[in-house]
Order: structure tokens, then sequence, then C-alpha cells
């Protein structure tokens, strides 16, 4: 892999650069690869990253199969089996977790991608950053720890788990920076009020935190009272598809949505999530995010679906300077649910939750059966103090209806009573 890999480039240079990559990459997988030669059996490789649409998708149930049939990696490991130095899985939160193979190259290259994203939400150079996601076998745990300190904080590997510990930790050490999930927050307020009398979150002295591995961060009111409660930035600094790459986008200082700073090492496609067909790459566009690896030794992928639905926001240079395509992720198309017609993302429900007072801000979907769907079964968690009443259920039942223009049932949970944890939060719950 180039050296330069963890420099960005000019926009000006994007094309030529994924061009100039795809090339040797595409010669890469069509030698090295057994998944993608019977994949694409009969079919010409295109060598324009523009055709690739004339190349078959390929999904999660594929790798799965793959895995199966030639475990533990699967028929996609295209690197001789003695240079994978680290295998890490899949959060498993939509399925059978995945095996994810890396050489030194890959891993080198994640912790040097992950680095721009965290840079650009604002960590700098020594900051003591207290680094709080399950280390596992999961990419965030090993892997976010690397970017971070290619990114150059003083890391603090404390994990998932044992909240009381970390709250000592933090005001001992007098930590600045917390990388966690965006849920996380939740448990330790719980946590400090149960076991640190007199103390407020505030009172840790965070200045920022850094979040990622699940959605709601770009919801403005669910921010506006983690930085009220907390009195920190709430930067969402860590987007990534894990099959595919740990972290590729972060938001700025001054944007609230994503920026993508892969572009040299993946290349994006968007298509509509029902059809399959491509849609234009432009800003205002909206569909199913495909990624196709510019550079990976391990195991490339081409045109892999990611499942998650996005739109795009901006395409030409942001006021942080950065030049990177902006996006929001709207939700997973495996996750969207159909109620009376109407497409419905978690996502967009967690919006609504996280603009009452009275709520925690924690929920479930709970559906039962295969549909069709006349309303969605909202479970909704009450915040502390606050009291279960008719009025605050029909009150969020008006605000779904107006917000996301679907019929809910809103059933309130005591406080307490949802499961938080280090790792990605399950907002949909299908049950048979």
């Amino acid at each position: 892999m180039s050296p330069e890999s963890g420099a960005p480039r000019p926009s000006e240079d994007i094309g030529a650069l994924q061009q100039e990559r795809w090339r040797a990459q595409r010669a890469y997988v069509i030698s090295q690869s057994p998944f993608f030669a019977r994949l694409w059996a009969g079919r010409p490789v295109p060598e324009r990253l523009e055709d690739l649409p004339a190349l078959p998708l390929c999904d999660k149930a594929m790798l799965r199969e793959s895995q199966a049939t030639h475990p533990p990696f699967g028929d996609y490991l295209a690197a001789v089996r003695e240079f994978v130095i680290r295998l890490h899985r899949t959060s498993g939160t939509t399925g059978q977790a995945m095996n994810i193979a890396q050489t030194q190259a890959d891993a080198a290259q994640t912790a040097a991608i992950g680095a721009r994203c965290f840079q650009a939400a604002g960590l700098t150079t020594g900051t003591l950053t207290v680094h709080c996601l399950n280390y596992r076998m999961w990419m965030g745990g090993v892997s976010d720890h690397l970017s971070l300190e290619a990114a150059g904080a003083t890391v603090i590997p404390f994990g998932a788990g044992d909240s009381q510990l970390l709250v000592r930790t933090i005001l001992d050490l007098k930590v600045s920076v917390i990388h966690c999930t965006p849920s996380y927050p939740a448990a330790l307020e719980r946590t400090i009020a149960e076991h640190f009398a007199g103390l407020a979150p505030r009172d840790l002295g965070l200045s920022l935190g850094l979040f990622g591995g699940e959605a709601g961060l770009d919801d403005p009111s669910f921010r506006g009272r983690l930085e009220s409660v907390w009195d920190f930035t709430a930067r969402n600094a860590n987007y990534g598809v894990s099959d595919v790459f740990s972290n590729f986008a972060s938001q700025c200082w001054a944007s609230n949505d994503l920026h993508f700073l892969g572009e040299d090492v993946l290349y994006p496609e968007l298509i509509d999530p029902e059809s399959g067909d491509p849609v234009p790459w432009r800003e205002g566009a909206r569909g199913e995010l495909v990624l196709t690896h510019l550079e990976r030794e391990a195991q490339p992928l081409v045109r892999f679906r990611t499942n998650d639905v996005i739109a795009i926001t901006g395409t030409g240079p942001c006021t942080c300077g950065r030049e990177a395509t902006r996006f929001r992720v709207l939700g997973r198309s495996d996750d969207m649910v159909v109620v009376r017609g109407v497409n419905i993302f978690p996502t967009a429900v967690g919006g609504v939750i996280a603009g009452f007072d009275a709520l925690s801000g924690e929920f479930r979907i709970r559906l039962k059966g295969s549909g069709p769907y006349d309303r969605l079964p909202v479970e909704a968690e009450l915040a502390e103090g606050a009291e279960a009443s008719g009025a605050l259920a029909e009150g969020v039942q008006e605000a779904i209806k107006a917000t996301v223009r679907a019929s809910a049932r809103v059933t309130l949970l005591p406080p307490g009573s949802l499961p938080r944890t280090g790792g990605k939060t399950q907002r949909l719950i299908r049950e048979d």
C-alpha cells in the first residue's frame, strides 16, 4: 500500500488518485480473490471506476456464506494467510458476527484514516483521552485506540464496563476527552447519581466527547442535552462500516454533517435500496451507500452494500476548509419499518424521543411478526424523577405522527428499565 494513504488530498486530485489506485486494486482482486472470481464469472471487470455499476453488488449475506464455507475468513481473503496479523469481529447486532482480517498494511491504514476523523472532530496532540469502547474483538476497541494514538492523543485504554472506576479515573487523572457510544453517557449519569453524592456529570471536567458506533448524535436536541448536562463539546467522530473500514467519516467544528474522509482509499456509490439501481453521487441525493476498497490486502470488497441509507448534504468546500463530501446517515435499510406505506427509520424516532425532557432518551421499537404494521410500537423510558401519564404518552405519539408521519403506540417504561451498553445499542427488535 502507498505510504501516503494517511494524507488527505485536495478535491481536484481525488478522482485521478482513485482511478490510479483502482487499477492496481482491480488487478489484485482479479488474481487473488476466489470469491470475486466466482461472483464475476464471465463478466469483464471495468477499468474505469465510473463503470463499476456493470458489476454485481455484494452484501453481508454473501460474506456470511463465504465464511461458513471457508472458515474463518471466507474465500474473499486475498492475502497470504500468514500475513494476517489480527482478527476482529463485527458487533453482530444485525446477524451473525463476521470475522475481519487485517494485514500490517491494512491495520496501519485503518489507524491513519481514523486519525483524520478524530482530528477533524477536534482532538489535539497530547490530549488525555479515555477510550471506552469494547476491546473484545470488536473493531472499535483496538482499531480506534490506534487511531486515537495516530491522531496524537494520550490514550487510556479503559474499555467498556465498571462505570464507577471510570468516573474515578476521569476525576483522578483529570481526563479531557472521552470516546464512547452516544448512549453510554446516560449510563454514566446514572452511576454518578447512585454512587457519587453531590457530583454532577459536568463536575468531571471533560471538554470534548467523541462518539461513534451508534446513530443519534446528529439530532440537535440529543446533542444539546448531552452538551448541557456534561458541559463539553459533543462530536460524531467515528462513522464506519466494520467489514470495510472502522472509521472513515466525522463531524468538524463547522458542520453537523459527516465529512467522508476516506475518499482516497474508498470509492463510494449510491443505489436505490429496493431496486439496486445506481443513484447519481451529487448534493441532495439519497440512497444506500455502496463502498469499494481502493487499497486493501486481506479482505478487499468491491461494490459492497452497507445497508446505510444516506443523504449527501454538501460537495463543495466546508467552512472548516475540508473539501470532502458531507453526508448524513438517515438509517439502515434493514432497519427500515413500513407503517401504512411510510418508510420509518429508528433514528427519526430517536430524534423525537430526545426532544422530551421527561424521557431519558432510551427507547426500543419492538415489532411482532412480519407486518404490515398499522402503528409503530415504541417503548420509551422515563427520565429519573419523571412520572408516567396518559398525557405524556399521547404527546410523544403526536410528536412522532407530526415528525415521521406515522401513527405510534407509545408505552412508557420506568427509569433505568432499558439496558445500557458500552457497545452498540439495538433500537429495533423483531419478534416472531
